[in-house]
């Protein structure tokens, strides 16, 4: 009876080594790839939000530079608004 048991523990834990080499063979085959592909990919696309951003700020800068008058008038009226949301 003692060695049915044994056998049986001993069954389990062969099969939980095993499927552990197997979730292992998988994680490096095909998740470990897949996550450093998606890394890849955004990476990619925060340098290019990155270079956006600075080019449409260096723009606005240049249209602050070009039209004082109408950047004032046009903060001015943000203002107002955020201010009249802010109110209710």
């Amino acid at each position: 009876m003692a060695s049915s048991s044994s056998n049986t523990e001993w069954s389990a834990e062969a099969e939980i080594a095993e499927l552990r080499r197997k979730v292992e063979a998988l994680m490096n085959d095909r998740v470990a790839p897949a996550v450093s592909e998606l890394a890849g990919r955004a990476e990619g696309v925060a340098q290019h939000a990155v270079s956006t951003a600075r080019r449409e700020t260096e723009r606005v800068g240049q249209a602050v530079r070009d039209q004082p008058i109408a950047a004032l008038a046009m903060a001015a009226a943000a203002g107002f608004l955020v201010a009249l949301l802010a109110r209710r």
